[in-house]
């Protein structure tokens, strides 16, 4: 886990005041620095609880959407439009996942160009040990009750309909 840096004074607070005074108020400046600091910090707790189990949260991501189809595999195209990622960080993290037993790989009957992704036993077992240790830490927002993590995802909800990741009624 991240070391605290245990400060004085809330360093975004001062970059606001400082930003202020040079060029105006602007909340957006300290909303996003705020998140990107959050993110920070969610992600290096998250990495440490799944880094016994040789994942990454983005490789625990991959693992628990195979979980979730029918068939435990999906087409490695699904997968990065479900993770929402790059191409190339599709076939990295999979490839680890691979490497590590956790996954296999094979081509796609439906796809003569595609590539299915499929958990293996041992990645379900890892996926589930993993899975009780994120949600005992509540992925590391347990600062918050159930009540504020709803107001979070709904606050963030509209940017990620305004980025296009889903239509408003989906």
């Amino acid at each position: 886990m991240p070391k605290p840096l245990s400060l004085p004074f809330d360093p975004i607070a001062r970059a606001d005041e400082t930003w202020t005074r040079r060029w105006g108020r602007v909340p957006s400046m300290a909303a996003i620095t705020s998140i990107m600091r959050a993110q920070q910090i969610l992600l290096g707790q998250v990495d440490a609880v799944v880094k016994p189990y040789g994942l990454t949260f983005a490789r625990y991501e991959a693992l628990v959407l195979l979980t979730f189809s029918k068939a435990g595999e999906l087409p490695m195209s699904k997968i990065g439009e479900r993770l929402m990622v790059h191409p190339t960080s599709v076939t990295n993290t999979v490839d680890r996942l691979v490497a590590s037993g956790l996954v296999a790989k094979r081509p796609n009957p439906n796809d003569g160009r595609g590539t299915l992704a499929s958990i293996t036993d041992k990645g379900r077992e890892v996926c589930d040990a993993a899975t009780e240790d994120l949600m005992a830490m509540d992925f590391g927002l347990g600062t918050y009750d159930a009540e504020e993590c709803g107001e979070i995802f709904a606050l963030l909800r509209p940017l990620r309909i305004a980025a296009g990741d889903f239509e408003e009624g989906a």
